[in-house]
């Protein structure tokens, strides 16, 4: 009978993505190791981000509030808009210090074989934000790999026409990377992207 709340940890922990079961059993037992307050902390914490985190009705960022901090701070530069496929992409932005612009979610990439297409993504709110805001440039900021690259490529097709500017993150050699470790691709890339200095 103990082992039951036990077990039902390790399959509930073991659903998290990068999550096994062995991780999940390891978490549990370090979980059940600590003070009461720990667990019960954690506990309320997952409950309330379900309960009590919304999507922005502007972005599509998860937030506190709709709309959210950034979309309601008149200090961001409404006229530079980054379009990312995920919320947490935008922290990892946030995080450079140097991006004061203003942000939308898609939801995801354009994945044709796993059933991802335009209408699964946040695309028909992003056309209407460039056509209700004097937006002048679209910076796509989606993942450097084959989804990305397609939905950076129609997001492109679809926001040309009516004028504003589409731009990509540069992709090439990381910071750091010494050359000859660097893929292929990578190489390629900052090839292809290469600047005059």
């Amino acid at each position: 009978m103990a082992a039951d709340p036990l077990r039902r940890c390790v399959g509930q922990l073991s659903r998290l993505p990068g999550i096994g079961q062995r991780t999940a059993t390891r978490l549990a037992y370090w979980l059940l190791n600590q003070p009461d307050d720990v667990a019960r902390d954690i506990g309320e914490a997952l409950s309330e981000l379900h309960d009590t985190a919304v999507r922005c009705e502007i972005c599509h960022d998860v937030a506190a509030t709709s709309p959210c901090h950034r979309c309601a701070n008149p200090q961001r530069d409404h006229r530079v808009l980054c379009v990312v496929e995920r919320p947490q992409d935008i922290g990892a932005i946030e995080r450079t210090g140097t991006f004061e612009g203003r942000y939308h979610v898609l939801g995801g990439a354009l994945a044709p074989l796993d059933g991802v297409g335009p209408e699964q993504l946040n695309i028909r709110s992003l056309l209407r934000r460039l056509s209700d805001q004097p937006v002048e440039e679209v910076l796509v900021a989606t993942d450097p790999d084959v989804e990305g690259d397609a939905t950076a490529l129609y997001l492109a097709r679809l926001v040309r026409p009516s004028g504003v500017r589409v731009t990509r993150l540069a992709h090439g050699v990381s910071v750091g990377t010494e050359l000859e470790f660097a893929d292929k691709s990578s190489v390629a890339r900052a090839l292809e992207n290469r600047r005059e200095i």
